[in-house]
């Protein structure tokens, strides 16, 4: 079995992959996505690795029997360029990351502890004990936090705010969510948008991004979540409307934003701005870049869950997590 590895974030896992994988396996790895290497090296693997996946590499690659996203997100696969027959999975384990990222900026923004870190810098006590035109800060506890969307990231988010005295309520696509068994106060589906978002203290994004979902945080949005809601994105920079997130945080309609997902990407330098927009001159955004997921805990179970399906495809069992074909999806091929 040819297993061709293209996802940078695994090479720290090498020897983990590589001694988990079937005995007897030709492993060859790519440091880089390079479309060109990977259409030759594709001809004769029976499995490719990576979160990209071209129509060019699907023509060269007629052997392949499996594509491994290592991660959550497919959008980058082009799954019509596939044979029937080559089945995609992914994996998750980023959700306990992103639930410490999303219950930390929180914490941060809502307690102005960012503002403060700024501050202290230039020699300014930003407290009320120092400055009364200050207030006091307040803590999570008692907050109610509004999510939406509630699969993994929201669930293993919400299990962390809970432990902090939270409040919460969840709005998902599917309005699917029980929402005594998460022990939430309601959820339900986007009927009730509006409602949560004017409810909630602290706002958490992690909905999947689609054509119904592009955008669905604008300027409305944002007014109902107030000025002293504090809005954390994790899900895709896209779901909220860049130039209404922009005004929003300038002019304070909203407290403070915490974002990881952003609107531009750089090229394979690292370099370049998240935006067109200055989010950087904001004093009251906490800006990451795409990190929140991005730790050893995330790729380790990432590197278990995929060496297991390729496994499983060696011995013809059923292989987890697989995202196409829908339904009846077989290691071996028919």
């Amino acid at each position: 079995m040819k297993i061709v590895v293209a996802d940078s974030n695994l090479i720290p896992h090498r020897a983990r992959f590589d001694a988990a994988v079937p005995a007897g396996s030709q492993l060859s790895w790519h440091g880089s996505f390079d479309e060109a290497a990977l259409i030759e090296d594709l001809r004769d693997a029976d499995v490719y690795v990576g979160g990209k996946f071209t129509p060019s590499m699907a023509s060269s690659a007629t052997m392949l029997r499996l594509v491994h996203v290592a991660g959550a997100g497919t959008d980058n696969i082009s799954f019509g360029a596939l044979a029937p027959d080559v089945l995609v999975a992914n994996t998750f384990h980023h959700e306990k990351s992103i639930a410490e990222y999303v219950v930390a900026a929180a914490v941060m923004l809502r307690r102005g502890f960012v503002a403060q870190d700024a501050a202290l810098r230039r020699g300014v006590w930003a407290t009320s004990v120092y400055d009364d035109r200050l207030t006091q800060s307040n803590s999570l506890q008692g907050a109610r936090v509004g999510f939406v969307g509630f699969g993994h990231i929201g669930n293993a988010t919400w299990n962390l705010f809970r432990a902090f005295g939270a409040t919460g309520a969840a709005v998902t696509g599917r309005g699917n969510v029980d929402a005594t068994g998460e022990g939430l106060d309601w959820a339900a589906d986007v009927s009730q948008f509006e409602r949560l978002l004017a409810e909630s203290d602290v706002v958490v994004v992690s909905a999947p991004l689609d054509d119904r979902t592009r955008g669905m945080i604008g300027a409305e949005e944002l007014c109902a979540l107030g000025s002293d809601g504090v809005l954390v994105n994790v899900g895709r920079g896209p779901l909220v409307q860049e130039q209404a997130l922009f005004d929003a945080l300038s002019s304070s309609t909203i407290a403070a934003a915490a974002i990881d997902v952003w609107y531009d990407y750089p090229g394979a330098d690292g370099r370049g701005a998240p935006s067109a927009l200055p989010f950087s001159e904001l004093p009251n955004i906490m800006m990451t870049p795409h990190s929140s997921g991005v730790s050893r805990q995330t790729f380790l179970g990432r590197v278990d869950d995929i060496t297991d399906n390729i496994t499983r495809l060696a011995r013809g069992e059923q292989l987890r997590n697989v995202v196409a074909p829908a339904v009846g999806a077989k290691g071996s091929r028919a």
